[in-house]
């Protein structure tokens, strides 16, 4: 008797790795679209257009900061920037903390001057004390194709395609998540490279601006 083919999915490459939280691990790929829109917002939404989740700048003085909000605009965590230090380093923290104790994951940049994407992620809650990375993030930004793999190996979790741009939003990407990966991490993730390839302008302007952004958002939203 031949076999009957399967429809059941693939079984997934790795077992369930939250990061963020265990209700970002979905147990089957996901797709996602990132939108970029003027004074660093992005709007992440599923493939219906529903939102999961928004990055939105939470400025300072001294340090450059971001915060993951959900479809709701309830902070998930703190992206912040380290000022010292010859490698471009961000420090991520849950809820809109600083303490160490509540410290996620730490990224940073692997040479200090680089013509391609090439950043290592540090679990804060790794059990060795050795310096190999958990998760590390390749690619050309400027091309919009990135790849987050698991630390060294060839395992990737999430993998990111430019799309065309649309009449409001400056970017828009297209992000494929594997089975059991923390799709809140892989936003995180992008939204730092992008901090780090596009530093944030210090400026009068970004206030006067501000005001429309949520406008030009729910218009594309509603498109």
């Amino acid at each position: 008797m031949m076999d009957q083919p399967s429809n059941h999915a693939p079984a997934p490459l790795f077992p369930p790795f939250s990061v963020i939280g265990p209700q970002f691990v979905a147990p089957e790929s996901l797709e996602i679209i990132v939108e970029k829109y003027p004074c660093r917002h992005l709007v992440i939404t599923d493939i219906n257009h529903k939102i999961l989740l928004k990055v939105k700048p939470y400025n300072k003085r001294l340090h450059r900061q971001r915060v993951l909000l959900d479809a709701n605009d309830k902070p998930i965590a703190k992206l912040r920037k380290k000022n010292l230090g010859m490698h471009s380093t961000w420090n991520v923290f849950r809820g809109e903390s600083k303490e160490s104790s509540d410290m996620i994951f730490t990224t940073h940049t692997e040479h200090m001057i680089q013509f391609k994407t090439n950043v290592r992620v540090m679990l804060a809650n790794k059990m060795s004390n050795n310096d190999d990375c958990d998760l590390r993030i390749k690619g050309s930004w400027s091309k919009g194709n990135c790849t987050i793999s698991m630390g060294d190996s060839s395992t990737v979790v999430a993998q990111m395609h430019k799309l065309q741009t649309s009449k409001y939003a400056k970017d828009k990407f297209n992000v494929t998540i594997q089975a059991n990966m923390d799709y809140a991490c892989v936003v995180t993730l992008l939204s730092i490279v992008d901090a780090m390839e596009n530093p944030d302008e210090i400026n009068q302007g970004s206030v006067e601006v501000a005001g429309g952004v949520g406008e030009a958002i729910g218009a594309a939203l509603t498109a």
